[in-house]
């Protein structure tokens, strides 16, 4: 099953949506091939005697507990410093129409 036809190649297009020239269906079909044989060789690969790997940096999670700064401000003194505020929040032009 390594060799993908024309029609193997035009079907993945449809599933992509991509749409291919001659010239590029014949590209695709080769490296798509090329693909299929490297992972039919890597298929042939004895694994039974290794473990998963789940990730291989060897870092772990790291939690620590919240600590609270007072800079000295009140939430409602920072808003002092922005050009229009609404409900006590800052208010900004609309994004998205």
């Amino acid at each position: 099953m390594s060799k993908l036809s024309k029609e193997d190649v035009l079907k993945l297009a449809k599933l992509a949506r991509l749409e291919l020239d001659q010239s590029e269906i014949e590209v695709y079909r080769s490296e798509l091939s090329q693909i299929l044989e490297y992972v039919e060789q890597l298929q042939t690969v004895n694994t039974d005697d290794l473990l998963p790997t789940n990730q291989v940096t060897g870092l772990v999670n790291v939690s620590r507990k919240d600590k609270i700064k007072n800079y000295g401000y009140q939430p409602h003194d920072l808003l002092n410093n922005v050009p229009r505020v609404k409900d006590d929040q800052i208010q900004v032009n609309r994004m998205v129409e």
